[in-house]
């Protein structure tokens, strides 16, 4: 399904929001349809991260794609089916091209 995609996972939260916007800009400059965001999996509140906070990019991104140069582009976002990451990652639907 998803034709392309870009792993944040692991990055810093300027990095992967850097990394996201340069991603969609070439995805949309190709005429791409469905991409593969992958986030990382949200914050289980049960584990101890040792200090580390995990799901800082997922809980951003819903954020960076309604207020990001790349806003009036997407059509859809959803979470991505458990064998692309499910929820560690999402897909995002860009608006064909008129």
């Amino acid at each position: 399904m998803p034709e392309q995609s870009v792993d944040l996972h692991g990055h810093t939260l300027s990095a992967a929001h850097q990394r996201l916007n340069h991603f969609l800009g070439f995805a949309i400059a190709q005429d791409v349809r469905v991409v593969l965001v992958i986030t990382g999996r949200p914050r289980n509140p049960t584990e101890n991260s040792g200090g580390r906070t995990r799901g800082a990019i997922r809980a951003e991104i819903g954020h960076w794609l309604a207020h990001g140069p790349h806003a009036g582009s997407i059509a859809s976002v959803r979470t991505a089916h458990p064998r692309h990451g499910g929820a560690g990652a999402l897909y995002i639907i860009l608006r064909r091209k008129r």
